[in-house]
């Protein structure tokens, strides 16, 4: 298993809990690229994320929509997305129903958590 942060900070926190820790900023959709070569499972963690506006919308929108492209053409066979959290509703529902979408259009198999008890 493998946890990512965009900050070398939190990377020691990932690594304590027991999970290979690597860094990847998901406004930079190729960081996480990267990584999925042995990857079958990619969970978008992201509801709570914080940070200014603009970039909360890209990655819920078009920074999300490019990875799910690309992860297409790679091992990866389930994205999971977080759909509740901080982040305003109006952008986690634009990111879910972009989930969606992408899992109809390319046959991903998708989950969105929807709230934390999923």
């Amino acid at each position: 298993m493998r946890g990512t942060s965009r900050r070398e900070g939190g990377l020691a926190a990932i690594e304590a809990a027991g999970i290979e820790p690597a860094l990847a900023d998901p406004e930079r959709p190729a960081t996480v690229l990267d990584l999925v070569a042995d990857v079958a499972a990619v969970y978008w963690l992201l509801g709570s994320a914080t940070g200014e506006p603009e970039n909360l919308e890209a990655i819920h929108g078009s920074r999300l929509e490019r990875l799910l492209e690309r992860l297409v053409e790679t091992p990866v066979r389930r994205f999971v997305y977080e759909a509740h959290g901080s982040v305003a509703p109006e952008i986690l529902a634009g990111g879910a129903a972009l989930v969606e979408r992408v899992a109809a259009t390319w046959r991903i198999p998708v989950e969105v958590m929807s709230s934390p008890e999923v």
